[in-house]
């Protein structure tokens, strides 16, 4: 009779103990033990029929650290096919339309060079580019990096082949995704003979600073002089450097790859850098560090030289200036001797900064005319502080460096284990800061932790590992990932979703985040 095997079950077919007995064919129990003889008992399972109904439980503390891994991010990753997600916005409109862009770009160019050899080179490459709008289009899988030569093909194909054998680009995790397209990008020129080092976005990137004018001779006005102490002393010094912070803070907000068609009045707006406009602004950075960064800077002074601070850098063009007058503050105060800046090996997410946007912006101060409409004065300042700066470099107090893992798919939670040279480098740093949304993606795992994580958590081994330095996240918030917002983040981040639905993605808010790591400890690995 179904359900009944050896006399042990009652009427509903549950054995003495509890347990369903059903049909089945099996040895199960007593073989796998080596009895050897076959169990009475076919099958067991649990009846649950009459316990309440399964719940969609949302995580509220990471996944245990050995199951982490770049598809499975410490909280639920973001991806393209998520619909309520700024993922799914990205992979499915805004990726097209830059790749579109691009495209135009280099078949500008193709129109303008004359030489067949280096036409047809082009040409090919514009093809190649097509290739990638119809797998990005078509949703393909994630193929393979050729090999071009780039010092980073092999992280890119084990990272691959590890964990992204057989997804696509709405499959995979949103940051994967978008950086994975950047590199097949890079990839259309780099196997290319004469157009290797193309950058299909330095148009757009120059053009942008030349409409920046307004708030670039605003603050060429205040520090082309060299900087004197302020008649407050100590105190006004303070003041100065968290005014520069903001400035330094909201210079992210022209990321071209969320201001496509952004007017020049919407761009003169963001980029105001008025005291009365800072001020007001201030109030929208949910979380700020600004007061605990200064105590951590202010006693970088005990140091003997060097006392060195790094920048991790966003975008070319505006932001980068901004980044430059932070930097000059530092190096005149002396709250830094030495300034390390990183950017990236070949064009990445639009206008991220490359070594030629490094060059193109010091040299097109110094040497330039870009703003036709200046008065002498105003480029008179605007020289001034590029020959403060190029001098800089000259003498090292101002370094810019390039390292492979930044062009990667990883995030920073893997820059231990995938790039220890790395990791090291910054560990003998006495401050890190991280500029601008994509980076605060990286350090966060880009997953979806609640708002009231805190950074150090967040960040994990970039805060908890040996030797890991001060990190501070310089970041208007232009995605969903949203943490370090105190106890209360949570019915924070609710009030706003309710209040100002797309406040995540608008560059309104900001966070100002500073992890006090684990400096001095020895790094091991």
């Amino acid at each position: 009779m179904p359900g009944t095997t050896n006399g042990n079950t009652n009427a509903h077919g549950l054995s003495a103990d509890g347990y369903f007995v059903g049909n089945g064919s099996s040895n199960g129990y007593a073989k796998a033990n080596g009895h050897g003889k076959r169990s009475s008992v076919n099958r067991i399972s649990l009846s649950l029929d009459h316990l309440p109904d399964r719940n969609d439980i949302k995580p509220t503390f990471p996944r245990s650290p050995g199951g982490i891994n770049p598809n499975n991010p410490p909280w639920p990753a973001y991806r393209g096919y998520h619909e309520y997600s700024f993922a799914h916005a990205t992979m499915q409109s805004r990726l097209p339309t830059i790749l579109g862009k691009a495209i135009d770009d280099a078949t500008r160019t193709l129109n303008e060079v004359s030489e067949e050899e280096r036409v047809v080179d082009l040409a090919e490459c514009i093809e190649r580019m097509q290739d990638l709008m119809e797998d990005l289009s078509g949703n393909a899988e994630l193929r393979l990096i050729v090999d071009d030569g780039e010092a980073d093909v092999v992280t890119w194909n084990t990272e691959i082949v590890k964990f992204f054998r057989g997804k696509d680009f709405m499959n995979a995790p949103w940051l994967f995704a978008e950086a994975y397209k950047y590199r097949r990008l890079h990839e259309c020129f780099s196997v290319s003979k004469f157009w290797k080092d193309y950058d299909v976005f330095y148009r757009q990137k120059n053009d942008t600073f030349s409409r920046s004018s307004q708030a670039v001779f605003e603050l060429a006005s205040r520090f082309a002089k060299p900087y004197r102490p302020s008649r407050g002393g100590p105190g006004g010094e303070r003041e100065m450097f968290l005014e520069l912070t903001q400035v330094c803070l909201w210079g992210n907000s022209t990321d071209l790859s969320l201001l496509i068609n952004m007017t020049e009045e919407q761009i003169r707006s963001l980029q105001s850098t008025g005291g009365e406009h800072l001020a007001s602004t201030e109030q929208n950075i949910l979380g700020n560090d600004m007061e605990r960064i200064w105590d951590t800077i202010q006693a970088n002074r005990a140091k003997k030289d060097p006392r060195r601070i790094d920048f991790v850098l966003d975008n070319a063009g505006f932001e980068l200036y901004c980044d430059f007058v932070y930097a000059d503050f530092l190096i005149q105060s002396g709250l830094a001797t030495q300034v390390r800046f990183h950017g990236k090996r070949y064009p990445w997410f639009v206008s991220d900064v490359t070594k030629k946007d490094w060059d193109w912006l010091l040299n097109n101060m110094c040497y330039g005319n870009l703003f036709t409409n200046a008065s002498p004065a105003e480029l008179q300042a605007l020289r001034m502080l590029a020959q403060r700066w190029k001098q800089y470099e000259r003498d090292g107090k101002w370094i810019y460096e390039q390292h492979p893992f930044w062009c990667t798919g990883y995030t920073y939670w893997d820059m231990h284990s995938v790039a220890p040279d790395l990791f090291l480098h910054l560990s003998r740093s006495d401050l890190v800061l991280f500029k601008g949304d994509l980076n605060h993606r990286k350090l966060t795992y880009d997953c979806a932790a609640p708002a009231s994580t805190p950074f150090e958590q967040a960040i994990g081994p970039m805060s908890n590992a040996s030797g890991a330095p001060n990190i501070v996240s310089l970041r208007t918030i232009k995605s969903d990932v949203v943490v370090g917002l105190g106890r209360d983040g949570d019915e924070i981040a609710k009030r706003l979703d309710n209040q100002e639905p797309g406040w995540k993605i608008s560059g309104k808010y900001a966070v100002v985040l500073l992890s006090e790591g684990r400096p001095g400890e020895p790094v091991i690995f």
